[in-house]
């Protein structure tokens, strides 16, 4: 017991594991490194591997939250360096600040927060969307990040700056409802900031619109949906989404992370790119983060974004340009 005490100090949580070994199953990057949450000596020199998507934590029968334990582990090293994590020079480029930033349309209490990547890969849907908005209920729109890629890199100062710093904007603009469509802006804005955060589809239930989706079946099974790492706890946004639908969808539950979650994949690309390889024999699959959309695009998998489904549209995510279509938003 010391031993273990020993090896865990310093991460509130770990000493609590008893090395069953379900996190490392369940796990592509502790299986590589045969090591499990608690083996915090190794994991220190290895958290920037990690995809910090949760899926130890669901699996822990001691309930340790090992994402929590690894952004830790990134926050000591950033403070103890005292420098930014190398190998990430391109994003925090463009997300600290954010290049892409834009509050010209932000007019309302009630702005639209897509976030980065909706736009970036409906550009179309995000339009439609943005004017609906404006002509049913004088919603303004908002361009801008939610700050979670810099606190991922452990980053803890500079993530705390940009709460208030967003703060501060939202403040000035006179906004107090943020309508957010990313699940990993809902999840790490609400509760950290001191207006109201709802999702795009409590909004669409309060105007009264969006259509019932028919979830057809496919092969005699229910149409797929592949949860976003932030919402398979809680699955607060699934909840929000289901007055849209007309049958309970099929969770998949066998894919750990589309890839992109916790900047994993500039350490383990490998790893990442197979976390999707029980999705590649699917004829469909849905999900409701752009990101994980463009990903599994990315790898051939034919995926439909759940709110472009619900607003009847029709378009498929734009990979070749999404770097192109998120530029665009300062205009």
């Amino acid at each position: 017991m010391e031993r273990n005490r020993a090896k865990t100090s310093g991460f509130p949580g770990a000493e609590a594991c008893v090395h069953c070994h379900l996190c490392r199953k369940h796990c592509g990057f502790l299986k590589k490194y045969q090591i499990d949450i608690g083996d915090t000596d190794k994991l220190r020199s290895l958290s920037y591997h990690c995809f910090l998507c949760g899926t130890c934590t669901g699996v822990c029968p001691k309930g340790i939250d090992g994402r929590q334990i690894i952004l830790n582990m990134r926050r000591a090293h950033v403070a103890e360096s005292g420098k930014k994590p190398e190998g990430y020079r391109t994003l925090l480029w463009e997300k600290d600040p954010y290049k892409f930033r834009n509050y010209r349309k932000s007019s309302g209490k009630s702005v639209f927060f897509p976030g980065c990547n909706f736009p970036s890969f409906y550009p179309r849907t995000n339009a439609f969307l943005t004017r609906f908005l404006q002509e049913e209920a004088g919603i303004g729109v908002i361009y801008d990040c939610c700050g979670k890629p810099v606190a991922e890199l452990g980053m803890e100062e500079r993530e705390k700056e940009s709460i208030r710093e967003l703060e501060k904007r939202l403040s000035r603009e006179g906004v107090e409802e943020l309508i957010v469509v990313c699940p990993n802006c809902y999840h790490f804005l609400k509760g950290r900031i001191g207006i109201r955060v709802v999702s795009i589809y409590q909004k669409l239930e309060e105007l009264g619109t969006g259509k019932k989706s028919r979830w057809m079946k496919v092969n005699n099974k229910g149409v797929p949906i592949f949860l976003p790492c932030p919402d398979r706890r809680e699955k607060e946004i699934l909840e929000d989404i289901k007055p849209f639908l007309e049958a309970e969808p099929l969770i998949r539950r066998d894919v750990q992370c589309c890839g992109l979650g916790g900047c994993g994949a500039r350490k383990e690309p490998e790893i990442a790119a197979h976390m999707t390889d029980p999705l590649k024999n699917e004829e469909l699959v849905y999900t409701y983060c752009a990101s994980c959309c463009g990903n599994l695009a990315r790898k051939g998998i034919r995926v439909r974004h759940v709110l472009v489904e619900i607003l009847g549209n029709k378009e498929e995510p734009d990979t070749k340009k999404s770097l192109i279509n998120r530029a665009k938003l300062i205009f």
